[in-house]
């Protein structure tokens, strides 16, 4: 699937979409702390930057924030380390 993102400044994280039903399904929006993106994924750019990691990554992030939304959690998603560790 095609990585849809913006960087939030406020929260300093990556906002992004995904479908975990498919295409044709409801478009999920969840969010990727920016510590993450550094700790997991050894990230160094900061800010907007980190839109190409995501991007690069979202193979990885992708079934995670799926993984989230299919145990039930279909409020505010944000993934953080301990998401990863489970999947490492």
């Amino acid at each position: 699937m095609n990585f849809e993102g913006i960087y939030c400044f406020d929260t300093a994280s990556v906002r992004f979409a995904f479908y975990p039903e498919g295409p044709g399904g409801p478009r999920v929006v969840a969010q990727i702390s920016e510590e993450t993106l550094h700790d997991e994924f050894g990230a160094r750019e900061i800010g907007d930057r980190l839109l190409e990691t995501c991007r690069r990554y979202f193979h990885v992030i992708e079934p995670v924030a799926i993984a989230r939304y299919q145990a039930g959690q279909h409020g505010a998603i944000t993934l953080t380390v301990d998401d990863f560790a489970l999947h490492a």
